[in-house]
């Protein structure tokens, strides 16, 4: 972990990003995820072939994450004019977040440390419960280090789940 970085682990709550989305307007992450189950998708930019394969595939299931009431969210260096024209070439309908001045790479101990040049995010996924307790942590150095679909689909269905025993005893 990098000195001063906050602690990602899961069961830890996962800080309340507050950054541009891809139209350029503040949100916080708590919004985006409106009370929802989150897969929190940390990549590296558009740029990278590895990144744009990985997003292909969400944008495939991401109908699944509209019914189901669970949020895939993107998050990259990139301003949002990048993330905008990004997103609509992928056909993807959730938010990308911007950190395109990285106030939250640091603090994250995110950074993708082989890349000295872009100085990107880690491709890492949290899959998130809906008060942003962390579920699971995905860390895609490599590229099958990422978050399958089906690990996805398997998270989210744990996460609704509980939150269903709450619906169903009242609280």
């Amino acid at each position: 972990m990098v000195a001063g970085a906050i602690e990602l682990s899961v069961g830890r709550s996962f800080p309340d990003l507050d950054l541009p989305d891809h139209t350029g307007r503040p949100r916080r992450l708590s919004e985006v995820a409106g009370g929802d189950p989150v897969a929190l998708v940390f990549f590296r930019g558009p740029w990278c072939p590895k990144e744009q394969r990985y997003l292909r595939e969400l944008v495939r299931i991401q109908e699944e994450f509209e019914v189901a009431y669970a949020r895939p969210v993107a998050v990259s260096i990139d301003p949002p004019a990048v993330q905008t024209a990004f997103r609509a070439g992928l056909g993807a309908r959730f938010v990308f977040l911007s950190d395109a001045e990285r106030r939250w790479l640091p603090r994250l101990g995110l950074l993708e440390s082989s890349d000295t040049v872009h100085l990107p995010y880690r491709p890492t996924v949290f899959t998130l419960h809906p008060d942003l307790t962390v579920h699971a942590i995905y860390r895609g150095d490599w590229y099958w280090g990422r978050a399958t679909m089906e690990e996805l689909r398997r998270d989210m269905r744990a996460i609704s789940g509980a939150v269903r025993e709450g619906w169903e005893d009242g609280s």
